[in-house]
């Protein structure tokens, strides 16, 4: 055998060689794809939503609602604004939107410095709910940016207006029909039915009913998250703006 076949021999060895190295490569790549978590959401009277999260948008969000999975924070929760066609709201503590947790999280969206995330608010999306003190006072946007913690919401239609000021984190994967059905529930009154100067409507006992609430609020009787053996971690967690304390101290003398 001379010389040159000997040598083309090697190079096709060689070369043989380096494609299978290339090919176990990918292939070990594939199937050490770490897995997005999946949330499972488990509603009484309605079903099951499964939803998965992306850490890769919203990492800080993410690790904050797993952590308050896995505390069972938002077991015997209810959603307690629903208006159709465009989202249902869930996981205040108080039932009424108006409960707050211990702390708060930074707002991982673009109008508060974080670039990263780009996920639109379409139907299905997951996004935390939060409030909007910039409306109250200009000179607290940032305040109201920071101010989400345990209440989020689930698209039931396309928001555009929403994208990049509140955190989108997730996607609904299984049971859309369902957020459909719970958006679509029969409420004590729409917001929408107000005129601007007209007080909200008043319960037997005289106190105003709250806009958008289902007269029977589903139950999330549970709610789980598959990591597929990540540990996420705690997220990172900011005090939380005291509005009521900042404005008896803003307009004390105004009164």
């Amino acid at each position: 055998m001379d010389k040159k076949r000997i040598l083309l021999i090697m190079v096709i060895v060689i070369l043989i060689a380096l494609i299978g190295v290339l090919v176990y490569g990918y292939y070990k790549k594939l199937t050490n794809e770490v897995k997005n978590p999946i949330v499972t959401m488990e509603i009484a009277d309605y079903g099951t939503i499964k939803i998965e999260l992306y850490p890769d948008k919203a990492p800080n969000t993410v690790k904050n609602f797993i952590s308050l999975i896995n505390r069972g924070y938002y077991n015997n929760l209810t959603f307690h604004r629903t208006v159709p066609g465009f989202m249902i709201q869930g996981g205040d503590i108080n039932g009424d939107g108006s409960g707050n947790l211990e702390y708060n999280i930074p707002g991982e969206f673009i109008a508060n410095g974080y670039k990263e995330n780009d996920l639109r608010h379409e139907k299905g999306v997951i996004s935390m709910a939060r409030s909007n003190y910039g409306s109250m006072d200009s000179s607290l946007l940032e305040e109201g940016y920071n101010s989400a913690g345990a209440q989020f919401f689930i698209m039931d239609g396309d928001a555009s207006y929403l994208d990049g000021y509140y955190a989108a984190f997730g996607k609904v994967i299984e049971g859309l029909d369902i957020v459909e059905k719970i958006a679509n529930l029969e409420v004590t009154y729409r917001q929408e039915e107000l005129g601007a100067d007209e007080e909200p409507p008043k319960d037997e006992e005289g106190n105003a009913l709250v806009a958008d609430k289902p007269l029977n609020p589903p139950v999330i009787t549970n709610m789980s998250v598959e990591t597929f053996g990540i540990e996420y971690g705690e997220p990172e967690k900011i005090e939380p703006f005291d509005y009521n304390t900042w404005f008896m101290q803003t307009y004390a003398n105004s009164f």
